[in-house]
């Protein structure tokens, strides 16, 4: 399984429910936080190209957001991305 990243805040709901989805797939993610590092984010910003968390990473595919999240999950193809 390719390693899952989310750059995310702790008070994001969209990085809540990113989150959940992949925890209820049973995908072990590795969370990066922006919460008052500049930093990192600028980091997030420079790879993705957006300044919005969540920002997800699966392998080297940047998935995007919380609604790219959810659009792969409902396309069906969330689970072929995961290698599941």
């Amino acid at each position: 399984m390719p390693e899952v990243v989310v750059y995310s805040s702790a008070w994001c709901p969209y990085c809540i429910r990113a989150k959940q989805l992949l925890s209820s797939k049973g995908v072990a993610f590795r969370e990066v936080s922006v919460d008052g590092k500049s930093d990192v984010r600028a980091e997030m910003t420079r790879k993705a190209g957006a300044t919005s968390v969540p920002q997800i990473w699966i392998g080297s595919t940047h998935v995007g957001g919380c609604d790219d999240l959810y659009a792969l999950e409902r396309a069906g193809r969330l689970d072929a991305l995961l290698g599941a």
